[in-house]
């Protein structure tokens, strides 16, 4: 992960360094964290190729904190991405209500009419990306802010404590 020294000292960041190096969108606060950790999510799901870049870039309106974002994108890796994308065709199906079951074609059929096992599976897998983007967006989101407040609460009561001491 590039640090922010490093990003400033860049020639091709140099015309949008002013923006992307805001402080605001490197501080860990209980807003821009959690924002962070959804648009990581999305990213990560929906973007199959530098999900990092995007991630960060789209950090930047939502004013989200860029490093969580970037870290976040990683939930998609080589052991993960497969379990997600037949999740995603199951959720597909249901959600479009189709009948057909392509995913457990024979290989034989799948090697040979693979552009027609697309066109069936294709609709399913795309709807059902957007919906596991959703909601491991939104949960995302929420464990991000209740983790967020329950380490604060913790913080205040050892402080509270230790002041009573």
């Amino acid at each position: 992960m590039p640090t922010r020294e490093s990003m400033e000292s860049n020639r091709a960041l140099r015309p949008v360094a002013h923006r992307v190096l805001a402080p605001e969108l490197w501080r860990f606060t209980r807003r821009s964290v959690p924002r962070g950790v959804a648009l990581g999510m999305i990213a990560g799901i929906l973007v199959p190729f530098g999900q990092v870049a995007v991630a960060a870039v789209a950090a930047l309106p939502f004013r989200a904190n860029i490093p969580v974002a970037a870290l976040t994108t990683f939930l998609t890796n080589p052991f993960t991405t497969p379990p997600l994308w037949v999740l995603a065709y199951w959720i597909g199906r249901w959600v479009l209500r189709l009948d057909v079951h392509v995913a457990g074609a024979p290989v034989q059929q799948a090697a040979t009419g693979w552009l027609q096992w697309f066109m069936e599976a294709g609709p399913a897998t795309a709807t059902g990306l957007l919906v596991l983007s959703i909601v491991f967006a939104v949960l995302g989101y929420a464990l991000a802010a209740l983790g967020w407040r329950v380490w604060i609460a913790r913080k205040w009561r050892n402080r509270r404590n230790r002041n009573h001491l």
